[in-house]
């Protein structure tokens, strides 16, 4: 079999073969590429879970440690003098903490990428680009392989936490706030804070991904 070029050159006589070449060069945006982890498929479209109301099911089934969003906001506006500020250099915690607070609520949607409905990796992408303007992949599993690795114990403010809704895929992903408070884009719930020691999310947690400086 001869071998493709890299270049596709489409000329009068050539636009069946051209169209054929083209139907297998891959596009490099990462809603349609998706690199290949070794023991799983390649990444679905965005992060949405293959069946969103049973998640929603499990979700207020097992989230027995739910956050009261107004009572956590003011918390977090107006930490204890005791709170040791781990935000890292050159990032402003509260300039990041009131562009999250300011998408609380906001409902889930699948693809969403505005106020108006937004997923999870989306508004983990969006928050972090404000916050440092560094690119994040479009899907939860594609954060997943961005960053450094980070473990439990360690996690500080900005710090993406990762989890498996559906499956073995990385399916989800917020941003580790403090304690074991994270905010992120809820199928159910919208934009909102949940905890890490949840039996829901401590159940599907699958690591963290620190790519703030």
């Amino acid at each position: 079999m001869a071998r493709r070029t890299a270049t596709c050159v489409v000329g009068v006589a050539g636009i069946v073969l051209a169209g054929v070449i083209l139907a297998g060069c891959s596009t490099t945006a990462p809603r349609f590429r998706a690199e290949r982890e070794s023991d799983e498929t390649a990444d679905e479209e965005w992060d949405s879970p293959a069946d969103s109301a049973a998640v929603t099911e499990e979700i207020a089934r097992d989230d027995d440690r739910r956050v009261d969003l107004t009572t956590e906001a003011e918390y977090l506006r107006n930490p204890p003098r005791e709170v040791t500020d781990d935000t890292p250099a050159g990032v402003s915690r509260d300039k990041m903490l009131l562009d999250i607070i300011s998408y609380l609520k906001v409902p889930y949607h699948y693809g969403g990428t505005t106020r108006n409905g937004i997923d999870c990796s989306a508004f983990t992408s969006l928050i972090i680009a404000d916050a440092v303007h560094v690119p994040l992949p479009r899907s939860a599993s594609g954060q997943f392989r961005v960053g450094t690795k980070v473990p439990k114990l360690d996690l500080r403010f900005g710090d993406l936490v990762f989890f498996r809704t559906s499956g073995r895929r990385v399916s989800h992903v917020g941003i580790f706030l403090e304690n074991d408070i994270f905010a992120h884009a809820s199928v159910s719930d919208g934009v909102t804070f949940s905890s890490l020691e949840s039996k829901y999310y401590k159940n599907r947690y699958a690591g963290a991904r620190r790519v703030l400086p």
